[in-house]
């Protein structure tokens, strides 16, 4: 998943027709718009594709659609692990990597419980790797049910087996982005991607490979033309209102996700529903304002960076 210069990975949404079947169609059009919009690969099968509320044979077959519509243009890594024990999830992992995948992606909170120390998950993580031999691997640094981050030593020590190739950080912390850039440096085949769009210019000037964020579910081509553009010395002030565009509406993209993200691409044109299987809560007249305010300023910052939208 690495690459020379800076590229977007988008976490992808799950559409749902509003009876709550996965709408595939929907999901058609979703790649589409990522991949018009400049993606780098694709991130199937993740907590904004509501992952915990899909049915195995529904999370392999969603990863099997993204990967007939990217069609080998860009890499494809989706999750594989979802508890229980290890001989369980390998064998899912090995389901996983069936599709075509690139790499099978590895939630941190499903091999060890929250009380359980670092060591017992990389002796679990030891284990995960004797079951899936050759299987690329990937780290996924997921919230719910409770975040369980790795730390520098632990991630170099991962990259190190020559199996880790992608990492989707939610520390929220830049100096531990720092810390884990300079453990795993010199190793081509490997890219952290962050996901904290606060600190996003000073985690590309740091070394990720790129960005992998919700913000994209909303306008993904403000991340890839971030990813192109954070270090041009021509674009300063641009990069420096969008990085701030960004910190300013962290918490509006944030409440009632992913309806929120749905209804936005909605809004642009995208002909999605909001229909989501997750309790996010109300969706009311209030969250409703703050949308339609974002987009109309959204609308304005296209000028503002003189960039074209891919949607309306």
């Amino acid at each position: 998943m690495s690459r020379k210069s800076k590229g977007y990975i988008p976490v992808m949404l799950t559409p749902f027709t509003e009876s709550g079947a996965v709408d595939f169609d929907g999901l058609t059009k979703l790649t589409e718009l990522y991949l018009q919009a400049g993606a780098a690969g694709l991130f199937a099968n993740c907590q904004s594709s509501e992952m915990f509320n899909l049915s195995s044979e529904e999370q392999l077959a969603v990863t099997k659609q993204v990967l007939r519509v990217a069609d080998g243009a860009v890499p494809v890594v989706a999750t594989g692990t979802f508890g229980g024990p290890v001989e369980q999830q390998a064998d899912f992992v090995k389901r996983m990597y069936e599709t075509g995948v690139e790499a099978v992606i590895v939630i941190t909170n499903m091999l060890a419980e929250e009380s359980e120390s670092a060591e017992i998950f990389d002796e679990r993580f030891g284990q995960l790797l004797d079951a899936t031999p050759g299987i690329p691997l990937g780290f996924y640094e997921c919230p719910e049910p409770f975040k369980r981050v790795l730390t520098a030593d632990q991630l170099k020590r991962f990259v190190g087996t020559g199996r880790v190739i992608y990492h989707k950080d939610t520390c929220l912390d830049i100096e531990q982005i720092k810390a884990k850039l300079e453990a795993t440096k010199g190793v081509p085949e490997f890219g952290l991607y962050d996901a904290y769009m606060v600190h996003a210019v000073e985690s590309l000037k740091a070394g990720s490979a790129g960005l992998s964020c919700i913000q994209g579910n909303y306008y993904p081509e403000l991340i890839v033309w971030l990813c192109n553009h954070y270090d041009s010395d021509e674009r300063a002030n641009q990069v420096e209102i969008l990085q701030q565009f960004f910190v300013d509406h962290m918490d509006v993209m944030h409440a009632v996700y992913p309806v929120v993200a749905k209804y936005f691409l909605q809004k642009r044109g995208l002909p999605i529903s909001t229909f989501t299987r997750k309790n996010v809560g109300l969706f009311d007249e209030t969250v409703r304002k703050q949308l339609d305010s974002l987009y109309v300023q959204f609308q304005q910052l296209l000028e503002q960076i003189e960039l074209k939208p891919v949607l309306a």
